[in-house]
């Protein structure tokens, strides 16, 4: 075997087939790229330099992206389309009528003051929680290795890298130890590239497997991905089925609005021959009620409170509309490591095959702990069992094997590693021996290791139905990493490991099978042993394993299979994201979670994609949800918040749109009769407010526990249309029958006051059948909302201070007969759309 150790000066020893280190200093600084390069700076910047870089401004600058400024969060809430037409007719009214036909413009400006602090402490949360997640990549400065922010990188620093850290600025690799890099989030490319010194490295990649260390070249706004990251992570409330849905209904609102509108205007004003204080009055009133200015807000507001409740469980929301795409999640693609159980593991046996010496065999795995300056899971689970000796020293990132091991492992070295990958399902070690001789081991998945038909699988097998996972350490004969390094590998023992179940795991799973969400695991270990460990926690289903190599290639046959078996093994980073891919194309919405480097792909293809916050920078980085406190027991909570924001505001939108639908045809029948628009700010702003403002925000943000279902405006519209139509057909009714009912002073603003009943007891039945199912603080608050009605209407200042005063008894019983009718229609049409369209 060639042997590879580097010396200290990272020059080759004779017979290394390792390329040397090349110096990556000519692109240290470019300012002056004309410059002689600098020699190798092993020990990176100085603090002197460091302090001149700051100075020069060479700083990785790149602004807190979680979230939008309160300059912008003001300007969002204020400057919309619909406050500049209430605002211009709240003017309006200012001059020509009395202060509570304004009153409406006061509302809107508690709404928008409700909606700025709302998103605020959203901000604020947003904020505080990035810090937390960050990543933290490992600088060296004056020779020492610390974590520092991404902000404070400078130009020409020395940053090292590990399995599964993200590449946080350009720059070009100085140490490279069986690095390999995976690009695909910038250019597509799915292989990871194999990175040498003097490479070039982006900001947005992440390693896959070995280290190293790169120099800066490019920082801040200048770095590849950092204003594609800035934008794709910023706070944001579009891009969402229901907001995007929300846009869309306004639009046909403003399309509806606008003619009817100038209709209405011409008609009170120029048609009629009225006092004109007082047309401009009813005019406005039959705008106003058109807008439904509460809508966008209560979204608004429930998607803040959503994001500040998830905070306070240490859940970081990296893009809003994630709360409400995992409620619309039907299929959960866990990964068992990290998810379901806990990232450390522990070696519960060693057992050596053919005939080997457990003695040496246990030698063989302390010095394996010492060849990994970063280990994985199972390799530290050795590491834990069979510590090195108290002298031993690790390989460094830039390859060199460090002083002969003192201690247990004395007079053993490490000539070379192959660092572990997801794609081989195995790492490497060469070590030279206390008596000189030479020997090479691989350590990882006995299936992959051994020949099929082995008989040592067959033992394994029984290991793996007890939900323990198992490693083969085997001999191997040629290079270390040779393509065919593990064909003809010696067995030399088995290393058993028990995992560390979750304990909250299992009512999590239960959580997901009763709202009837499909949960697939998807794990690179053995697939019996990942049912096994899925059967303990109770998994529906994970008795149907499969193991992913003879997992078909083609999409709708791999669908298939995903959608028959609940637990899959033995799956390479690829096959995630082509399983993710299969999944969605049956018309599922995935949700992916994980928390290592092989996860990454799947993690960004998924339509939502779930990191542990302990998981890799990378996995962090692509994810939309965050799991800052690594429990999966959060994901209810986070689908339970989805839910109450989409079925409460599909509820809300229903009243707001019914309210809209009612108003655009009382303006077109106004219109067409040719009769006084019945109704002035003063009393719409008192309906809406019991019958919509009041309710809709207790509803917004109350429990709702709905599965979340597609077509946000088909299922609003189906219902807000025929109910403003009904309102509307038995209000103008009432109000025509009170025109012939009454005559002499006084008589216009007893027939508004007879249709305002109409149209509050037909509103406030709609209200009713949207606060289904009744619970007491719904029956509480539609009683509330009814009763603060009745006040008006018997306390004397009231009624003169809304213009509402019922005069006989038959025109007020007779509204109360019509909209008793509507009622009754209202519960008919319901039921009737319920059945024909669905719920």
């Amino acid at each position: 075997m060639t042997q590879r150790a580097l010396d200290s000066s990272g020059e080759q020893t004779p017979g290394s087939s390792r390329p040397t280190m090349i110096d990556a200093g000519a692109e240290l600084d470019p300012v002056h790229p004309m410059e002689p390069p600098p020699a190798r700076r092993p020990d990176g910047l100085s603090t002197a330099e460091v302090a001149e870089r700051v100075a020069r401004g060479e700083v990785n600058d790149v602004p807190v992206r979680s979230s939008r400024s309160v300059t912008e969060i003001v300007r969002a809430n204020v400057f919309t389309r619909f406050n500049l037409i209430i605002g211009v007719l709240w003017v309006i009214m200012l001059f020509v009528a009395p202060i509570q036909d304004s009153l409406f413009g006061f509302v809107i400006v508690a709404n928008t003051g409700i909606g700025i602090i709302q998103e605020w402490r959203a901000k604020k949360t947003l904020d505080s929680l990035a810090v937390i997640g960050e990543a933290k990549p490992t600088v060296r400065r004056d020779g020492v290795a610390a974590e520092i922010s991404t902000s404070e990188i400078v130009l020409g620093d020395l940053v090292e890298l590990g399995p599964g850290d993200k590449v946080v600025v350009d720059g070009t690799v100085s140490e490279a130890d069986s690095l390999e890099i995976d690009e695909s989030l910038l250019t597509g490319e799915a292989d990871p590239v194999i990175k040498r010194a003097g490479d070039p490295v982006m900001s947005g990649s992440f390693v896959v497997a070995g280290g190293g260390a790169f120099t800066a070249t490019k920082v801040g706004r200048e770095a590849y991905a950092a204003q594609l990251a800035e934008e794709a992570s910023r706070f944001t409330l579009v891009h969402s089925e229901l907001r995007s849905g929300i846009s869309t209904i306004l639009k046909y609102v403003t399309w509806m609005m606008v003619p009817t509108a100038i209709g209405l205007i011409i008609s009170q004003l120029v048609v009629k021959d009225n006092n004109f204080k007082e047309s401009v009055a009813r005019t406005v009133g039959g705008i106003v009620p058109m807008i439904p200015e509460g809508l966008v807000l209560l979204t608004s507001v429930a998607f803040a409170i959503g994001v500040v409740r998830l905070g306070r469980k240490q859940c970081l929301v990296q893009e809003l509309p994630a709360i409400e795409g995992l409620a619309r999640v039907d299929v959960v693609c866990l990964d068992k490591t990290g998810t379901l159980t806990e990232g450390g593991m522990d070696v519960t046996e060693v057992r050596p095959l053919n005939g080997s010496d457990e003695a040496y065999v246990t030698q063989v795995l302390r010095t394996f702990g010492s060849s990994d300056p970063r280990p994985n899971a199972s390799l530290q689970a050795i590491i834990d069992a069979y510590p090195a000796g108290a002298g031993d020293a690790r390989p460094t990132a830039g390859g060199d094997a460090g002083p002969t091991a003192a201690g247990d492992t004395e007079g053993w070295t490490v000539t070379d590693a192959l660092p572990f990958s997801s794609a081989r399902k195995y790492s490497g070690a060469a070590f030279t021996e206390a008596d000189g001789t030479d020997s090479v081991w691989l350590l990882g998945a006995p299936d992959v290791l051994l020949s099929e038909g082995d008989a040592t699988l067959t033992e394994i097998e029984q290991l793996n139905e007890q939900g323990l996972r198992v490693l083969l350490l085997a001999r191997a004969e040629g290079e270390l990493d040779a393509p065919g390094a593990a064909a003809g590998a010696a067995p030399t023992a088995l290393v058993v490991l028990e995992q560390r179940l979750r304990p909250d795991a299992g009512d999590t799973l239960a959580y997901f099978a009763d709202q009837k969400v499909a949960t697939k695991v998807i794990s690179g270990d053995n697939a019996v042993s990942v049912g096994a460990v899925a059967g303990k926690l109770g998994l529906a289903g994970a008795e149907n394993t499969l193991d992913a190599r003879r997992l078909p290639t083609d999409p709708d046959e791999m669908a298939t299979a995903l959608e028959e078996n609940a637990v899959f093994g033995r799956v390479t980073p690829q096959q995630k994201r082509d399983m993710v891919a299969a999944l969605q194309s049956r018309g599922h919405t995935v949700a992916m979670t994980g928390d290592g480097v092989n996860d990454v792909l799947a993690l960004k293809d998924a339509d939502i994609g779930v990191s542990m916050g302990s998981g890799s920078e990378a996995t962090r980085a692509v994810a939309q949800i965050v799991l800052l406190n690594n429990s999966f027991a959060t994901l209810p909570s986070v689908v339970a918040e989805g839910r109450r924001v989409i079925g409460n505001i599909t509820r809300v939108a229903t009243l707001f749109l019914t309210k809209t639908v009612y108003s655009v045809l009382l303006a077109i029948l106004v219109v067409c009769t040719q009769v006084e628009y019945p109704f002035l700010p003063r009393h719409l702003t008192l309906l809406s407010t019991l019958t919509i403002g009041v309710p809709a925000f207790f509803l917004a943000l109350a429990p709702n526990k709905e599965r979340a279902q597609p077509h946000f405006v088909r299922r609003v519209m189906r219902y807000a249309i025929p109910s403003g139509v009904i309102a509307a057909a038995a209000t103008f009714a009432t109000y025509l029958v009170a025109r012939h009912y009454y005559s002499g002073e006084g008589a216009l603003e007893a027939e508004t006051s007879a249709a305002t009943l109409t149209l509050f007891l037909v509103s406030m039945w709609v209200l009713a059948i949207i606060a289904r199912p009744y619970t007491w603080w719904r029956v509480g608050l539609v009683a509330a909302m009814g009763l603060g009605f009745l006040i008006v209407l018997v306390v004397p200042w009231l009624q003169d201070f809304f213009a509402l005063k019922l005069v006989g008894a038959p025109m007020p019983w007779t509204a109360v007969g019509i909209a008793v009718a509507a009622a009754a229609l209202l519960e008919f049409t319901w039921r009737w759309v319920g059945r024909r369209f669905g719920a």
